[in-house]
């Protein structure tokens, strides 16, 4: 039985059903997802499986075959799932790849046979709906380039003025907290003022504007910044009489209050009454004292209004460093999502890393002559979990009859197969598919002598065939080997008991000769 390559090329599950255009007959369904079988494999039991779906169910190890308990026939330990034990059902991927198809895609006209649909359209339908990585919407394949470029909200962009990167959706909040985003100030008309020179530009602009400093007793005009002294200058007389009332006014309040000689201490503003030290204020005295109590609170009115503005500017930046946060916390989870795929491809590059580590062994113990000795260590081990079904069969490192020669290995039933099931080793000879098989001769017709060797050097136990032209086995390979071929009865367990000259240091050596006459 051929065996199933476990590498680590991608696949897929079956196709769907629903993609025939003619009624799908049971024996292209795959028994694991149910759909139409993509790269079929057929187990030991007959039941056919995606190699996709067959890797996954014997992912952790050999799994029963649902299928056989459904059926009723379940019977170990062909019903046991193993991926030593499958190999590519080559007939019935060329039936199905012969069934005709169509896309699936609305508004796709596609129609053909699931071969070209495998190899020419699927992946590449311009009608497909694919998930957007950044925004996760689902766009038209053939419109993917064009919402990458333009649509996507979640797109990344940088800053034209401070270099910050962002997504789109956030250019208009960036945009009100950038400290490189250029203003224009209304007044004087300069343009490209970058936001974080902005307050400085205002205070120091000769065109802009502010109230006159009157303004608290009634002056009305608002002045450029470079006109400011002008205008007190010339509005002295106006100013004066807008002062005037106050000041009787508050001649007379503060000569009411001496009168009624209540004067008290002012613990914010530090001004003392004098009933208590018999002194009487005069009314010229009480207007000072309300002239200087006017100033400072028109002094704490004005430092109120700007810590009401320090306090509104820190509660916008708070705001948008707020803003900033959460953008920067998006950051942060997009980089630890990148570094999760990261560590997956890490992890496939160390699997096939492993991989390539077992070619190099296997190479380092190729022949190039026909001849090849297998060891075989540990073999009290081995043949346990042949009894116990886990690894029935164990192949051997490839060999050559040439350099550019037929490529060939052996496979081993370390508790038997067939009639030596339990009772013999059962040793086969394998032709593999090779580089140069086009220069060979077919079908393969060279004298096989296989040979377990007595480590005494006395007496080998031998057999030795003539390949059946006509069997399968010794036809050019079409797939990775062909199906082996050689002794079920090849040796009686009973002689590797006991003290027996085969079997030394938990060790067997295998000899493969293979007949170069006429090469």
């Amino acid at each position: 039985m051929d065996r199933l390559s476990l590498d680590c090329s991608p696949s897929l599950p079956g196709i769907p059903l629903s993609m025939l255009s003619v009624p799908m007959e049971n024996k292209y369904k795959c028994q694991q997802c149910l759909q139409v079988l993509r790269k079929p494999v057929q187990a030991q039991c007959g039941h056919r499986f995606c190699v996709h779906c067959f890797r996954e169910l014997t992912s952790s190890g050999p799994k029963p075959c649902e299928a056989c308990r459904q059926e009723e026939i379940y019977e170990e330990p062909t019903s046991i799932l193993n991926s030593n034990e499958v190999f590519p059902d080559n007939a019935a991927g060329r039936e199905i790849a012969s069934l005709p198809a169509r896309c699936l895609n609305q508004d796709c006209s596609w129609t053909g046979s699931i071969k070209q649909y495998e190899a020419q359209h699927e992946g590449r339908c311009a009608f497909e709906q694919i998930k957007c990585d950044a925004c996760q919407a689902f766009v038209l394949r053939a419109e993917k380039d064009r919402h990458n470029e333009r649509e996507c909200e979640a797109r990344t962009l940088n800053c034209k003025y401070c270099k910050f990167t962002f997504h789109f959706k956030d250019i208009k909040a960036h945009d009100e907290i950038c400290s490189k985003f250029p203003l224009q100030c209304k007044d004087c008309g300069k343009k490209k003022i970058p936001r974080e020179k902005f307050n400085e530009h205002i205070k120091s602009c000769a065109k802009s504007k502010s109230a006159c400093p009157f303004s608290e007793v009634g002056c009305k005009s608002v002045v450029e910044n470079g006109k400011l002294s002008e205008h007190e200058n010339s509005s002295t007389m106006e100013h004066m009489r807008l002062l005037l009332p106050i000041v009787l006014s508050l001649t007379q309040a503060r000569a009411e209050v001496s009168d009624s000689g209540e004067w008290q201490e002012d613990s914010v503003l530090g001004l003392y009454g004098a009933p208590e030290e018999g002194v009487h204020v005069g009314a010229g005295a009480a207007a000072s004292v309300h002239v200087n109590l006017e100033k400072k609170v028109t002094a704490l009115e004005r430092i109120v209004c700007v810590l009401n503005r320090e306090v509104g500017r820190s509660t916008a930046m708070l705001e948008a460093f707020a803003h900033q946060h959460a953008l920067d916390q998006e950051k942060i989870e997009n980089l630890s999502t990148k570094l999760g795929q990261l560590e997956r491809v890490i992890a496939m590059r160390d699997l096939q890393l492993s991989e390539t580590e077992q070619m190099v062994r296997e190479l380092q113990s190729c022949t190039y002559d026909g001849i090849f000795v297998w060891k075989i260590s540990e073999f009290s081990r081995r043949r346990q979990e042949a009894v116990a079904g886990r690894t029935p069969a164990m192949f051997s490192p490839a060999f050559y009859s040439s350099k550019y020669g037929y490529k060939m290995c052996l496979r081993l039933y370390r508790n038997g197969d067939g009639t030596g099931r339990g009772t013999h080793l059962s040793l086969f000879f394998v032709v593999m598919k090779g580089k140069c098989d086009a220069l060979l001769k077919w079908p393969f017709s060279q004298k096989v002598t296989l040979m377990l060797l007595d480590q005494n050097n006395r007496e080998h136990i031998i057999d030795a065939f003539r390949p059946d032209v006509t069997s399968s086995s010794f036809q050019r390979p079409i797939s990775e080997m062909n199906i082996a071929s050689g002794c079920p009865l090849f040796c009686p367990l009973a002689k590797l008991a006991g003290k027996s000259p085969y079997l030394k240091d938990d060790t067997i050596f295998i000899k493969a000769i293979v007949d170069l006459t006429g090469l």
